[in-house]
């Protein structure tokens, strides 16, 4: 079972936010482990998103929960990132976990304006990822394909972009 975040007195609320802040500057700062198998998932549309169809664009994966504080901050981060890349070099998905049935997944993404493809999550399909200890937590795949990156906690348009154009530099 993933592990809820631990409500906080409103009076940590300012330094709680600069930590996620702060984390999300060090956005997948963290290599990881070479060529990722090709994921296959199926989003509440019905498309099959595979990695492979995604060679050429950086892919973020991002899991998520309705219930999830941290996660409902970066929501309209990813989908500003989505909007302005999608069409070009990068795509976001989204995967809620322990979110509920997918009515109210669908209700709840509608509500918060995700613009980027959601699917339905479990453990199964997470294992095809990476580990989920905490949520949110975001996997980075190359235009290669290659898993080169991981961040647990909160993501942000400028962090994604500015490891992209790091890694781009190099």
């Amino acid at each position: 079972m993933i592990r809820r975040m631990p409500k906080m007195p409103p009076k940590k609320s300012t330094a709680i936010r600069l930590l996620h802040l702060l984390m999300a500057g060090l956005f997948l700062t963290l290599p990881v482990f070479g060529q990722a198998e090709d994921f296959v998932l199926e989003d509440m549309q019905g498309k099959t998103h595979r990695l492979a169809d995604y060679r050429g664009k950086w892919v973020l994966v991002n899991f998520w929960a309705t219930w999830c504080p941290p996660c409902l901050n970066e929501i309209p981060e990813l989908s500003n990132l989505h909007n302005a890349h999608k069409d070009k070099d990068l795509v976001v998905i989204g995967i809620a976990m322990e979110s509920g049935s997918s009515a109210k997944v669908a209700d709840f993404a509608r509500a918060h304006g995700i613009t980027y493809p959601v699917v339905m999550g479990n453990r199964k399909l997470a294992a095809q990822i990476g580990a989920v200890d905490v949520l949110p937590v975001s996997y980075m795949y190359a235009p290669t394909g290659e898993q080169v990156s991981y961040q647990a906690g909160e993501v942000t348009r400028a962090s994604v972009e500015a490891y992209i154009k790091n890694k781009q530099l190099n």
